[in-house]
């Protein structure tokens, strides 16, 4: 089912993806997925949650998702590649953004454009959050540990880093 892509094949897509970037590299976690797996087939879906997984547990920005599979795909150019082309247009785009929002501060079409971006961030990265567990939860225990993680989240003022260890402890007793 995987297959490498060019180089061209992977700045071009990222190039792209990045202009939907409202929110960070999270929020286009679902077009990465379907771009990799789906439609390039570059990967299965247990490797794009590997490859997220690994990038969630490196320290630095979330945007090395996008790094690990330009790597992937097309080894350290790819991985250069894909991050400079996700990065450097959404980054311009943010900071031209940042520059006019500041000027129409007080608009009325400003504050109602920012309340919209901001549902659509939310629904997205409940979207991702969707496509990662469809990717990585394999039985009903690992579909039961998502749901108590995610209500014991909802519920409890608990770092999230005590929901991780709890699915990493059951991991390392072999019942994941």
């Amino acid at each position: 089912m995987t297959g490498r892509g060019s180089l061209t094949d992977v700045v071009v897509q990222f190039f792209l993806i990045s202009f939907l970037a409202i929110g960070g590299a999270n929020a286009v976690i679902p077009e990465l997925h379907r771009m990799a797996v789906e439609n390039h087939r570059w990967m299965t879906d247990t490797t794009f949650a590997d490859l997220f997984a690994i990038a969630q547990v490196t320290p630095g920005p979330n945007v090395l998702l996008v790094t690990l599979i330009g790597w992937y795909v097309a080894g350290i150019p790819g991985a250069i590649g894909a991050t400079l082309a996700m990065c450097v247009p959404a980054g311009a785009m943010a900071f031209a953004m940042s520059r006019v929002s500041h000027r129409f501060r007080d608009a009325p079409l400003r504050i109602a454009i920012q309340r919209g971006l901001s549902a659509l961030t939310i629904g997205v990265v409940l979207a991702s959050a969707w496509i990662l567990m469809q990717a990585s939860d394999v039985n009903w225990l690992c579909y039961a540990v998502t749901a108590v993680s995610v209500a014991g989240s909802l519920a409890t003022r608990w770092h999230p880093l005590w929901w991780i260890g709890f699915g990493a402890a059951l991991g390392a007793a072999g019942l994941l």
